[in-house]
């Protein structure tokens, strides 16, 4: 039996919270038509509106639906904490869906996140404190991955359709290099009449370009994802290599990154190097890293020195301690950990960041490191067998979290002190809450920004046995 389709109507609409991706939240009820019927609810999820936003939107079959994802046609009230709104014609940054949202309203919403996650979790919401924000919020990003879409477009998925590449014009989050890779690719790319792959028929040339720049060394890579290899392109790709490098002096690696896999990620079946080195160096906190196209390295390189320093102060390390890393990937923290400690031991599954970090510990001069590349439990119960107790354990799972299983073990371990980095404080209580059989407390919870104009925070929780 079909659906009925009822009219598109207007409707005005208040924006009451923020969805997981930075979206504005509503809901309307529609007017009654007889005594003593529910009002039919519309919940509305509205790109780019804020709380206390009064917003006009138009809304195909408004009656016949539930939920509704659509922009909205104009604002009737703002919010106290908008600072303005996209120019008529543009297409705001799609990375960045709180760019228009006042800084100190954004700190003071990811702050109030934590809390009441904590809170509800059962933990005293006290011992979260105030959030480490940024002076200036802005071009904080090293790292930029971009699509080929259609008519020379280069940029982001549209919020809500994949199919849809949005042009990046409108950059907040990264470099003003970045923006100057990307329209010199852009240049390139239509002087040679090079195609961009299209999904669907698994067809086309170019299909990501990713960027990345050590804010303190200034080296820049720049990485074109392709379905072939450069070998049939050989004059387009030297052309390339011209361009960008009068463009770009800072230009350190140019890679051509063969990729045929169906998935729409930035892999590679085969990598050439067409100028420079296939690695650029990057620093934190003091320390030296290669970085490739593939490793993970904090994007927010001002935020992160704040995380490892935060990570320092809690662990409060001597000489005598032991501490275990989980979760290490390329050494991030397990290098300054290791400098102010007897030994550290970095367990990470991924064995290309293994060989990585120890090959930053080796250019580092960090000799009481001992990297071990597997998963989490069977790496503890590896490193617990040589040592015995750790002094201290610091994990730094993914945003899905470590998991009932690696807390638990972490809990049978005994260690005295525990520090927790999360890039997801909902998955961080989760797991928080498996340490409490095992006579654990929380001591404190430090969120941090590390991706302004976005929901996200990062938070470090200490976690002690008593």
């Amino acid at each position: 039996m079909a659906k009925n389709t009822y009219p598109t109507e207007v409707l005005q609409v208040q924006i009451q919270d923020l969805n997981d991706k930075g979206q504005g939240m509503a809901v309307y009820y529609h007017p009654v038509d007889q005594a003593g019927q529910l009002a039919r609810k519309l919940r509305l999820t509205i790109p780019f509106a804020y709380p206390g936003d009064v917003v006009q939107v138009t809304v195909p079959n408004a009656k016949g639906r539930r939920r509704a994802t659509v922009n909205y046609d104009s604002i009737l009230t703002p919010s106290p904490d908008r600072t303005g709104q996209a120019a008529p014609g543009q297409v705001p940054e799609a990375g960045a869906p709180l760019r228009y949202m006042d800084y100190s309203a954004q700190l003071a919403y990811k702050e109030n996140k934590v809390r009441d996650l904590f809170s509800q979790a059962g933990f005293d919401p006290q011992a979260v404190k105030p959030i480490l924000g940024m002076d200036n919020p802005y071009h904080y990003r090293n790292k930029m991955e971009l699509t080929f879409g259609k008519a020379g477009a280069i940029g982001m998925h549209q919020a809500g359709n994949f199919r849809v590449i949005n042009d990046w014009q409108d950059n907040v989050l990264a470099p003003e290099i970045m923006m100057t890779v990307k329209e010199t690719v852009a240049s390139w790319q239509q002087a040679h009449h090079l195609s961009t792959y299209d999904k669907e028929s698994r067809q086309g040339l170019l299909r990501h370009l990713m960027m990345r720049q050590s804010f303190a060394t200034q080296e820049l890579m720049v990485a074109v994802f392709a379905t072939e290899s450069s070998d049939a392109y050989t004059q387009a790709a030297k052309d390339l290599v011209q361009r960008l490098q009068a463009a770009c002096p800072q230009l350190a690696s140019l890679l051509w990154i063969e990729n045929t896999d169906i998935a729409d990620r930035t892999q590679a079946q085969a990598v050439t190097v067409l100028a420079g080195r296939d690695f650029i160096y990057d620093q934190l906190a003091g320390f030296r890293y290669r970085i490739w196209f593939d490793t993970f390295f904090q994007p927010n390189p001002q935020q992160a020195e704040k995380m490892v320093e935060t990570a320092l102060n809690l662990a409060q390390i001597d000489a005598d301690m032991r501490v275990m890393d989980l979760f290490c990937g390329v050494g991030t923290f397990s290098l300054p950990l290791a400098q102010a400690a007897k030994e550290l031991a970095g367990i990470e599954i991924v064995d290309s960041s293994i060989q990585s970090a120890r090959r930053n510990a080796a250019d580092n001069g960090i000799d009481n490191t001992y990297f071990l590349t597997a998963d989490a439990r069977s790496g503890m119960k590896t490193i617990e067998a040589e040592w015995g107790q750790p002094d201290l354990v610091l994990l730094d799972p993914p945003r899905s979290g470590a998991g009932g299983k690696v807390m638990r073990r972490i809990g049978r371990l005994g260690t005295d002190k525990i520090i927790y980095v999360s890039c997801n404080p909902a998955t961080l209580v989760q797991d928080l809450q498996w340490l409490k059989d095992f006579g654990y407390e929380l001591v404190s919870c430090q969120p941090i920004d590390q991706f302004p104009q976005t929901v996200h925070v990062e938070a470090i929780a200490l976690i002690q046995k008593m």
